[in-house]
C-alpha cells in the first residue's frame, strides 16, 4: 500500500512537469490520473489496490461517528429519565482481533463512545473487559460490538 501511494504521488508530480503547470489543480489531475493508471495496472502489483483500504477506513470513521451520535442521544435520554432503572456492569468481550494495533483501536473506539469504557485486556489478548452504563442484555451488547466495531476493524486491517 505505501508503495502505491508513493507511486501515485510520483505520477502526479510527473504530470505537473509534463504539463508545465505547477499548481494544485494540475497535481490533483495528475493524482486522479495516477489512481486510474494504478487501477488499470493493479494485476502487476502484488498488494491489493490501496483505495479499497482507504474506502474501508472512511467507512470505519463514519461508523464511529454514527455510534457516537446514537450513544450520545441514549445517554441524554438516560440522564433526563425520571426513574433511574439502569443496570451498570462489567462484561467480557471475547476478541477476534489479534494484533496489538487492532486491540488498541477497538478499545479506544469503545472508550470514546459514551456509556462504555474499556477497562482491561486479558494477558493472552483473548478478552476485553468493558464497563457499560446500562446493560439490558450482555449477549446483545457483545454482538453489537462484534457486528460493528470489531468487524469494521478487521475489514480495515486485513
Amino acid at each position: 500500500m505505501p508503495f502505491q501511494i508513493v507511486l501515485n504521488i510520483i505520477i502526479a508530480v510527473m504530470w505537473m512537469f509534463l504539463s508545465e503547470t505547477y499548481n494544485f489543480s494540475t497535481f490533483v489531475v495528475g493524482y486522479i490520473l495516477g489512481i486510474f493508471l494504478l487501477f488499470v495496472m493493479r494485476r502487476f502489483i502484488k498488494s491489493p489496490f490501496y483505495l479499497n483500504r482507504v474506502w474501508k477506513v472512511n467507512l470505519l470513521l463514519l461508523l464511529f461517528i454514527r455510534e457516537l451520535i446514537m450513544s450520545s442521544i441514549d445517554i441524554v435520554k438516560f440522564v433526563y429519565k425520571k426513574d433511574l432503572d439502569n443496570r451498570p456492569g462489567i462484561f467480557a468481550l471475547p476478541l477476534e482481533v489479534k494484533s496489538d494495533w487492532e486491540v488498541t483501536l477497538l478499545a479506544n473506539l469503545i472508550s470514546l463512545t459514551p456509556g462504555t469504557l474499556s477497562l482491561a485486556v486479558s494477558e493472552d489478548q483473548e478478552t476485553l473487559y468493558i464497563h457499560a452504563m446500562d446493560i439490558p442484555d450482555i449477549e446483545s451488547s457483545i454482538s453489537d460490538i462484534k457486528d460493528t466495531f470489531e468487524k469494521a476493524i478487521m475489514e480495515v486491517t486485513r
